[in-house]
């Protein structure tokens, strides 16, 4: 319809133009045929004609030149300004598509572009004259290329238009883009497909906030489920301990009533050695749970690494060992036994992947960080000590790399781990201030990389450990829960002579320190207590004696409360279980400082 209106538009105008020309040709031809049959006549004759006929004819075809010149006019204008308009509406229509941030194309039947706009030319980062005429595979991955077969299929089949969230492209540089499509059929005036027309939107950015959203998620993720493992497995860790104090206690005291000689003797002693794997086991849970951190020193790094590598050598004499520990270390303040215990399991972690021996490399040194190295890791900017160990070993996948930090899980046949080793390291670095990474190769070894920060403080002296029982006298009040650690209690200090008194919570130890202050010399007390916990039975000890003289002891210790309450001054700590030795030394330790 529209067709034939400018069809007849265009005869239409066609038609004024020749009636204006052949008027015009007619009045010049009718004055001058009349000017050479009459050339007497006058010039008004010569222009209007020699008579009323001629006159009104003439005035005839003058009007009809005149109505047909308005006409032709007019026509010419309204031409003139349709053609203005439509530059206009062009103009905008490029202006649009060049100020949009999508990239939009026009392709041919072929794939080969026939419009596009600036924004397209710079998210694939070629110039315009290079993607004159380009076909799209110039620029697609063979994923991509298959994507848009099935698009141009699906849109030949229904007309309908696409939308593809996934679009990868390849830039003149050779790197990747994510993309996403739109696209539609692309007709001409006769409703004929002749190609499609489409936008590119660039979400590489989006894309990546996308990823790095769903990684925090996923860390989020697996921390609150460390966490809840965490908590489970320092409560089980508390229970365990408390057991294991029983089973000890008891030992301790047979092996105190029996001569050497006697049949049982080896008996106890072989249950104080089952204990001893039953605390290791415990520290394994504790580390993971971010517990057990009680005795905070300021250590030399290079000390504990050339003690614990010198016991393991000598039990593993097919590892050879290779030590590079820099001079003048810097101190890190650090739980020692802890540090030990993390060492330990990545020594016997690098001992099981080198079955028929091999190197183990260990190396430290001082290291400054800055905000954009430790910001994945939520640690502080800073100076740390660096600790590498590296073995020659089978490798770790990367499968397994991403889950050996996680509780309970092992690639070893059953009966050869717990899978808490490299948890408890984990645990142990983290609840240290500090973190671990591992790198590894399938058949090309594994280092484990710690850092720790460092501490101004100087290195503090070992303490001696308790060789011989040290017996004493004055009355110690035992404050604890557990039914069973406080009848073992009792005994143990009866036999290191001391009188006893017991609370069985935090409220009964403040009332009856309260009562008899006087004459008690020391407290022993637990960190985990239902109704008053031990932070807070402390305090009120401290207002009610200032000079109160408290041993604490716990199977672990919740959110380092262990360590804060030495800081505000309490004379020490004894993790359970402990054994006679261990107890009289301690208690020794504190009195002794009167």
């Amino acid at each position: 319809m529209n067709k034939q209106k400018t069809k007849s538009k265009n005869i239409m105008d066609s038609m004024v133009v020749t009636g204006i020309a052949l008027a015009a040709f007619y009045w010049v031809c009718e004055s001058f045929m009349y000017f050479f049959l009459e050339p007497e006549a006058n010039i008004i004759q010569h222009v209007l004609g020699p008579d009323k006929f001629q006159t009104w004819t003439r005035l005839l075809v003058l009007c009809i030149f005149v109505i047909f010149g308005s006409h032709f006019q007019y026509a010419f204008n309204k031409r003139r300004l349709a053609d203005e308009a439509l530059l206009q509406s062009e103009e905008k229509y490029r202006t649009i598509l060049e100020s949009i941030e999508e990239g939009y194309f026009e392709i041919d039947l072929d794939g080969n572009l026939t419009f596009f706009n600036d924004p397209l030319c710079k998210i694939l980062g070629y110039s315009r004259n290079e993607m004159q005429g380009m076909s799209t595979r110039a620029f697609s991955t063979e994923d991509t290329i298959k994507k848009f077969d099935d698009i141009f299929e699906h849109l030949k089949n229904t007309g309908e238009p696409v939308n593809v969230t996934d679009y990868d492209a390849i830039r003149k540089n050779g790197k990747h883009v994510a993309l996403e499509l739109s696209a539609s059929q692309l007709k001409n005036s006769e409703g004929r497909t002749i190609g499609i027309r489409g936008v590119l939107r660039d979400v590489s950015e989006r894309k990546q906030a996308e990823e790095e959203r769903r990684k925090l998620e996923n860390q989020l993720q697996w921390a609150q489920k460390m966490e809840s493992i965490g908590t489970l497995a320092g409560g089980i860790a508390h229970d365990f301990n408390n057991i294991l104090m029983g089973i000890q206690g008891n030992a301790s005291l047979i092996l105190l009533k029996i001569d050497p000689s006697h049949p049982g003797y080896e008996k106890a002693k072989n249950i104080e050695k089952y204990v001893e794997s039953g605390t290791e086991l415990s520290k394994q849970l504790l580390g993971y749970a971010r517990r057990g951190k009680y005795h905070m020193k300021a250590t030399d790094l290079n000390d504990i690494i050339e003690n614990s590598a010198t016991l393991f050598g000598r039990t593993k004499k097919e590892i050879q060992i290779h030590k590079r520990l820099a001079e003048d270390i810097w101190t890190v303040e650090v739980d020692r036994g802890q540090i030990d215990q993390v060492l330990l399991n990545l020594y016997v972690n690098a001992w099981q992947a080198m079955p028929e021996g091999g190197d183990l490399y260990l190396e430290t040194e001082n290291i400054v960080l800055d905000h954009n190295f430790v910001k994945p890791y939520e640690v502080e900017p800073g100076n740390y000590v660096k600790i590498s160990v590296a073995d020659t070993g089978v490798g770790i996948d990367k499968e397994n790399q991403e889950r050996i930090f996680e509780p309970f899980f092992t690639t070893k046949e059953m009966g050869r781990g717990t899978g808490l080793g490299l948890a408890s390291v984990y645990g142990i670095i983290k609840n240290h201030g500090g973190y671990i990474n591992v790198y590894s190769e399938k058949d090309q070894g594994t280092i484990f990389t710690i850092y720790l920060p460092a501490s101004e403080k100087d290195v503090d002296e070992a303490e001696a450990l308790a060789v011989t029982i040290l017996k004493g006298t004055g009355t110690v009040l035992l404050v604890d829960d557990e039914e069973m650690i406080i009848d073992v209690g009792k005994e143990l200090l009866n036999e290191l002579g001391y009188d006893v008194l017991f609370a069985k919570s935090g409220a009964e130890a403040i009332e009856v320190y309260k009562q008899k202050h006087k004459t008690i010399d020391l407290v022993i007390m637990d960190m985990i207590m239902p109704g008053i916990i031990g932070g807070e039975a402390y305090d009120r000890l401290k207002e009610i004696n200032p000079d109160v003289k408290v041993l604490l002891s716990s199977g672990y210790s919740l959110n380092g409360q262990a360590t804060h309450i030495l800081r505000r001054g309490c004379n020490g700590f004894i993790q359970k279980p402990f054994n006679i030795k261990q107890l009289s030394y301690s208690i020794h330790n504190i009195i002794g400082k009167r």
